[in-house]
């Protein structure tokens, strides 16, 4: 394209590809996702900067991302590539982390880990792994129903930390739980019905917060291998529940007190 500016030391390649990492099979063809905005990029820079591959942007670079090969793009040619509604005209290609779609659980899986079954609504999820990074949780596991953490909403709302905890998204989640229980770790169910109380939380010195679908919460399953089930309470006659975002944002809070 004749309006494009390139630098030399990245190989030209078609926008399209870019565009294409909106998609799982897209990711999973390049082996990278994209990140967008300046502050996510800056977070991903001081966490792990090795993982970012390029730097694609309308202007150039800040002097802090000038150590990484740069594209520089018209705007219309960003906003074909962006998948944001108000693009904000920088991006960064970054590596995905080795086994996030497996059920290998890391050597060390820290004390805190939380469970997402089934949330599927993006922004709730990124919002939730942000808050996970926030209260420093070691890792987040995801089930296949719901949400794909490298999925553009869900990368937005994690404002940059998505590489900030380990993430695991299988089919066998309820396996990689009973295996963390093995290992002395307590299951917490966050759930509406519970008849536990949350100031169990900050007792637990390796703990799992499990918090369930939008609308049907959490299953049976996970609910009958629960150590604890946690009600958050709430005035019914004014709401029933609270958002999962904000019910985890609660609950992580009062485990890291």
């Amino acid at each position: 394209m004749a309006d494009e500016r390139q630098s030399m030391a990245v190989p030209l390649i078609s926008l399209k590809r870019y565009r294409q990492l909106a998609d799982k099979k897209g990711r999973l063809e390049t082996g990278f996702f994209l990140v967008e905005g300046e502050r996510a990029i800056r977070q991903i820079i001081a966490s792990h900067p090795e993982a970012i591959t390029e730097i694609v942007s309308v202007e150039n670079p800040p002097a802090a991302f000038r150590n990484y090969p740069a594209r520089t793009v018209t705007g219309s040619q960003f906003r074909y590539i962006s998948s944001a509604q108000t693009p904000q005209g920088i991006m960064a290609t970054v590596k995905i982390p080795a086994d996030i779609y497996s059920s290998s659980l890391p050597k060390d899986a820290g004390n805190l880990i939380l469970l997402l079954e089934d949330i599927q609504d993006p922004g709730n999820t990124g919002t939730l792994i942000r808050t996970a990074a926030a209260f420093n949780y070691a890792g987040v596991i995801l089930t296949e129903n719901g949400a794909d953490p490298l999925a553009p909403k869900c990368v937005q709302a994690t404002a940059g930390t998505i590489l900030s905890v380990w993430l695991r998204r299988a089919e066998q989640y309820p396996e990689m739980v009973r295996e963390l229980k093995k290992q002395g770790y307590t299951l917490i169910a966050a759930d509406v019905r519970g008849k536990d109380e949350a100031s169990i939380l900050p007792r637990q010195e390796k703990m799992i917060l499990a918090l369930g679908n939008e609308a049907v919460g959490l299953s049976e399953e996970m609910l009958a291998i629960a150590d604890y089930r946690v009600r958050i309470p709430t005035a019914p006659e004014k709401a029933e529940s609270l958002n999962v975002a904000a019910c985890g944002a609660i609950l992580m809070y009062l485990s890291s007190a």
